[in-house]
Parts: structure tokens; sequence; C-alpha cells
């Protein structure tokens, strides 16, 4: 009886009455700091317990006195982290242009991290004598100019123009290009993205000094996590704005307004130590504030009250005996009334987790997606998974099934109870645009069904974010491919040229054989994936749509991958099946050449691999740019048949480019040339011999490719071996 009355006194009992310890932020046993700098989780140093996942990985160099703290995935050093407004301050190289170069551009990206530059905590800024923009894709975010007046050089707080100007940037961003221009003969300017309160603190400003001298700024990173990451904690939602009226949204943890620590650590907040009435909150680190709580009795003192009390009592009289009989019985109904509330808020939660997937089932679009499966007979095939078989596909969306990031969602693999390898799709963004993009993808695969197209098996609508489940392509995407030069199997150029004649069935059929045409919009090396067998499968239909038979054209914001874009869509805003096509040349290209879409080594002129390529063409330097490897298995002929249809598919003017279903009509006909050279060649090699003076002439479409001179003498090769002999 008594342990129970016990236990149940230390259940009501105030918690406030013991003084609590200051509260460690970085996981109990890991180090807690680097060198000045505190780590606190989901950051950490050391084993993998030690932070939440390989992005939070923090590097203590301890080649410098004191030690400095670097984020390993980005390689940059850490000057400050922020639990309360989840950000962290890194050091970030500038952008430097002079005399000797007076127009540079770089790149900086984040993409495939969960961190994005901070655009309420940052601002742009040129230093020097010139101008700078911050575009993102080709699309300008900032832009600063500053004129010269070397009389000036100091100018105290801030930037007004005069050798130094800053501005806002009101977006956060994951990837942004710099390019600056100086503007007097001599002298250098600086571009750069940097912590507004760096600015605002700098005293004494000289602008051309650091214009030529300084490398390197502090900036503000926003570090996002998702609910699933953290499912206990107490927490909230945080929108940021990001380019295209897009959102991406973040999930912090908070410890209660009397509480200090870190609240991304199970147990990591504790309440104010001795604390009464209000407990103010002080400064950004969390620390609190409040009045001395008078002593009370303690927990210690009840145990040795209620010991004194058993060793007192052995001899119990009726009157005791009433006593205890009567606390047993308010003990047990205590226990059946906490037992009771207990089931009671199962039941309230079960019936609130229904609702609550009643609510994102609505939200995600299963309406529209239940009307369309009963209109469209073929997506009556289609299954909706449910949320707990697809965490337990995918081990609760382990980190290590990652498959890709990308600017919709993360790619995981999974396994389905009865075997299936899938692609599970899951957004990181609650948006209505992004919403739409994703019910616009599983009607559009509804529709379809082809070789070359990546299968919808299904997909989940009662969770906060829906997720899309897709047929598993095993050997990724055909960009890393061409790309990766350290590939153990690289494509041959057979396998280029059949890869590219799927691709355009797949989208010959998209624009001729479905029951109304479609536009994909967003045709790129890196939405195309190959699977085992190294067969092409067109992938991601988020930004596709569908047009009436009697529509030319859509009327749309421009969208797309800078690259790929058709210019003349770009200029117009008109999307056409030609769009699609000039976005095939820029694949085209790519599996010729072995060079990205965009490249910055480049000059300004063609910096863009399409314009690279028709100026090499019109100066009758293709065979400079090609791939090596392309040019040692293919015949000057086939190259320079799909070269030509290359050229004819990145025509500025759509009209003029050729359908998709003529390109594909002659891709399948320099195939049936190509396989049909390789007979010729291996069959004369194997009979060694000739049937008189004839020639073997092998065409695609209507143009010639290759001669073969079949003499009726015979014909040695370069060791004076015989080559081919007469037969009869």
């Amino acid at each position: 009886m008594v342990p129970l009355i016990l236990f149940l006194w230390l259940m009501i009992a105030p918690p406030s009455i013991a003084v609590a310890a200051a509260p460690s932020l970085a996981k109990p046993g890991c180090q807690a700091s680097c060198g000045n700098m505190s780590i606190p989780y989901p950051f950490g140093i050391g084993s993998n317990n030690c932070y939440l996942d390989h992005n939070y990985t923090i590097t203590c160099n301890q080649s410098f006195n004191p030690p400095k703290p670097y984020l390993t995935s980005l390689r940059l050093e850490v000057l400050a982290v922020s639990l309360t407004n989840q950000k962290i301050t890194i050091n970030n190289p500038v952008v430097k242009g002079c005399g000797n170069s007076p127009s540079v551009g770089t790149s900086k990206s984040l993409e495939g991290t969960p961190f994005v530059f901070s655009g309420r905590y940052n601002k742009f800024m040129v230093s020097g004598c010139g101008n700078a923009t911050l575009d993102l894709d080709g699309i300008v975010m900032a832009g600063c100019s500053s004129r010269c007046n070397h009389d000036s050089a100091g100018q105290g707080k801030g930037c007004f123009g005069i050798n130094c100007c800053e501005t806002t940037t009101p977006f956060v961003l994951d990837r942004y290009n710099v390019s600056v221009t100086v503007s007097t003969q001599g002298d250098c300017v600086s571009g750069f993205l940097v912590d507004k309160n760096w600015i605002e603190e700098y005293s004494i400003f000289d602008s051309r000094y650091f214009a030529e001298n300084i490398g390197l700024v502090p900036v503000v990173l926003r570090w996002t996590l998702q609910k699933v990451d953290f499912p206990s904690c107490i927490g909230n939602y945080t929108t940021l704005p990001f380019p295209e009226n897009t959102l991406i949204t973040t999930w912090s943890c908070q410890c209660r307004w009397n509480e200090d620590g870190n609240p991304y650590l199970a147990n990591g907040c504790q309440e104010c130590a001795n604390c009464t009435g209000q407990c103010s909150r002080r400064g950004e680190n969390g620390s609190f504030t409040c009045p001395t709580r008078p002593n009370k009795s303690s927990k210690k003192e009840l145990c040795i009250s209620t010991w004194q009390f058993h060793q007192g009592h052995t001899e119990l009289d009726h009157g005791h005996f009433f006593w205890i009989s009567a606390g047993v019985g308010i003990s047990t109904g205590a226990l059946f009334l906490i037992i009771g509330i207990f089931w009671l808020y199962k039941i309230v939660l079960r019936i609130k987790n229904k609702k609550r997937k009643e609510k994102f089932f609505k939200r995600n679009g299963g309406l529209l997606l239940q009307q369309q499966t009963s209109v469209d007979q073929g997506s009556s095939d289609k299954t909706h998974f449910s949320a707990k078989e697809l965490e337990k596909a995918t081990d609760n969306f382990n980190e290590n099934r990652i498959l890709g990031r990308g600017g919709q969602g993360t790619v995981y693999k999974g396994m389905l109870t009865d075997g299936r390898i899938v692609a599970v799709k899951k957004s990181k963004i609650v948006d209505k645009s992004q919403l739409e993009q994703f019910i616009n993808e599983v009607v559009i695969l509804s529709q379809l069904n082809h070789r070359n197209v990546v299968k919808l098996l299904g997909c989940c609508l009662e969770t906060e974010v829906p997720l899309l489940v897709y047929e598993f392509i095993s050997n990724g995407t055909l960009f890393k491919h061409i790309h990766n030069q350290s590939n153990e199997f690289p494509l041959s150029w057979e396998m280029h040229l059949r890869i590219a004649t799927e691709v355009a069935g797949a989208l010959a059929y998209l624009h001729s054989s479905t029951s109304i045409p479609i536009y994909h919009r967003d045709i790129k090396s890196t939405n195309i994936l190959l699977d085992d067998k190294y067969r092409a499968k067109v992938a991601d239909f988020g930004t596709s749509r569908s047009i009436a038979i009697d529509q030319t054209h859509l009327t749309t914001l421009v969208k797309g991958t800078f690259g790929y874009v058709d210019p003349e869509y770009f200029q117009s805003s008109q999307f056409t099946e030609k769009s699609d096509v000039y976005s095939f040349g820029v694949v085209l290209v790519e599996l010729l050449t072995g060079k990205k879409p965009i490249s910055m080594t480049r000059t300004d002129e063609q910096r863009s691999l399409a314009t690279h390529f028709l100026l090499s063409e019109e100066e009758n330097r293709l065979f400079e740019i090609f791939d090596p490897r392309v040019l040692n298995e293919g015949t000057k002929e086939e190259l320079m048949a799909v070269a030509n249809l290359a050229r004819r598919c990145l025509n500025l003017s759509g009209k003029n480019r050729p359908t998709m279903k003529e390109v594909a009509s002659e891709l399948e006909g320099i195939g049936m040339s190509n396989k049909k050279s390789s007979t010729v060649q291996t069959n004369f090699q194997e009979l060694g011999c000739t049937s008189g003076a004839e020639s073997v002439v092998l065409s695609y479409g209507n143009s010639t490719s290759m001669e073969l001179n079949l003499y009726s003498s015979t014909t040695s090769s370069s060791d004076g071996q015989p080559l081919l002999r007469n037969c009869v």
C-alpha cells in the first residue's frame, strides 16, 4: 500500500521541486563543442549516432588554435548555429573580377542537401567599381551597381551606391549564379551574398580594399527538417518563400515557454530551475531568468516519513485497518480511472487520425483521382497504398534508402510485401501548386501504357504530403551515364543510338498515339531513366499537359530547365509539340558530345550546348566537339546523320523542326542501317571473299550513309594478309 501511495504522490507532485541541471545541447556521449563554439544536435561530431544524418556532420579541424568546425557536406567553415531560428552561418567565397578578367561568373549550389540560402538574414552586396547580378537558372533575383569614387573609400556603416551597394533577396534559394563586371580599368569588383548583420556591424568599410583582398564572407543558411525526423517533439511548420510562387516547408521543434535546452533531443528540454511566477526568455540561446521558489518538502523527506510510519505500526488496530482499506480502495479506483482515461484517449486519437487521413485524402486530390479512375478505364489497375505499407517498405523512409533528391521531393527505394522493388516519391513541400503537379502527374500517367514510359503503380493520399509509387528503374539517369566519367560500364555508340530511338518513340507516342495529345514540357537527360537492360524510360510528368486535338499550343508561364527550354517558347510563352522536339534535340547533342547543356567554362556566346553545337557546325568543327568514344565506335556517315537530325530539331523556328514521329522514324532508319552495316561487315570477315565487282550501299531515310566497294580481285590488309577472296 505504502509504495502505491508513494508512486501516486510522485506522479502528481509538482515537477519543479527538484533543481534541474543545465541541459546539454549535444547528444549524450558526443563531443559538445569545437574550439569556442557549441555544436547542438541535429548537428554533431563523431559517430553516426551523434548527428541526424550525413548532411549535419561537423568536422573539428584541430590544425587551428583554437580548433575550427567545418560543415563536412559543404566543406565550409561554420561560424554559428542557432536552434531558435534553424540557421547556420558559414564562411562563403566571394566572386571577384579585376582588370585582367573584367567579367566573371560562378555558381553556388546546395541541391541535394537540407540547406538553403536565407533571404531574410542575407543581403546581396557589390563592393568596388562595377555591377553584379544574382540569378536562378537565368532569372535575375537581385542586382546592384556601384559608382566609383576614389576619394571616398571608407563610407562608415552600410553601402549606398558609391564604391559599394547592397540589396535584399526576397526568396530562399537552393542554388544561384553570380556574375560580376568591372566598370573601371585597373579596379576590382566583388559580388556576394552576405549576412546582413555583418554589413550593419562593419564599423568602417573600405570597399576598394575589400574588393581586392577579401575572399570569404559570412552567409546564413536555413536548415530544413520534416516532422517524420522528430515525430515526438513539440513544434510547428514554417514556410519559406521560394521562387516561382512556391514555398519550402520546414518542421521546427521548440521547448515550452518555461523550459530550456535542445528540443531536438529526447528529454532535451528542462523546466526552469527553482522558478515561480513568470519565467522570461533571455537571448537567442534560449536561457531563462526567474525568481527563486521557497523550499518545500522534498521527495526524500516523504520517503523517510513513510518508512518511519511503517516501522512504528507493526501492530495494527481496527482504526488503522479502516484507513488502510480506504487507501487501497481509493488507489484502486484511481488506477482504474487512469486506465479508463488512457483507453478513452486511444479511442479519441484513433478517431482523430481517421479524420486526419480523410482530410489529407481530400486535400491531396483524392476525390478528383477517384473521379478520374471511374472515367478512365486505363487507370483501373492503379493501386492505392496505405501509409503504413509504404513506411514498412522504405524502413520508415530511412536515409539509406534515398535514391535521389529533387526540387519537388525525395525518391526512396522500397520493397513491398509481395517482394516487388519500387521507387516511392515523397513530396517535401505542402503547397497548392506542387499538389496540382502531383495530381496532374497521376492523371497523365494513368492514361499511358508504353514500354519506354516509367510505369506508375499507385499512390498514397492519406499522408500529410502525397506519395507516388513507381516501378523501380535500376540503372539511374541517362545524365549520370553520359557525364560520369568514372562509370564502370560506359554506354557504347550503338546503345546511345538505341536510347535516342526509344525516347523519340515514347515522345511520338505522347504526341500522336494517345487519345488526347500530351506535351511532356521537361525533356532532359535527368528525366530519362535506364533499366537493368539499359532501356530508356521517360519519367517526371509533373509539368506535362494534355490538350485538345484541335489545339496547336498551350499558353502558360515559362517552365523548364535552363539549357533545354525552347527559345521560341521562352519568348512567346506558347508551348507546342515542337518545344518538346527542341528539348530532345539538346539530349541528342548530349549523346553525341558528352557535354553538359550549360557550362560556365565555355564563352558567354557558347555557354549553351545548343548554341555551341550549331556554331561548331557552321565552322565545320563538329568532330572536334564529339565524344571520343562516339568517334571511335560510330561511322562518319552515322554521326553526321544524327548531327543533321539534331540541327533540325534545334531550329529556332518551331515550324521548321520535324515532328517527334519523323524524328523517331529517322532514328529507327539509322539504327537499322547500323545493324545492317555490322552484319555485312561480320559476314564478309567470316567468309573472307567477294563474288565479283559490286558495291553495297547502306541507306537510311533519303541519305546514303556508306558504300562498301567489293572488288573481284583479292584485297589485302595493311599486314599483307588477304582480306577478301573471290567466291563462286
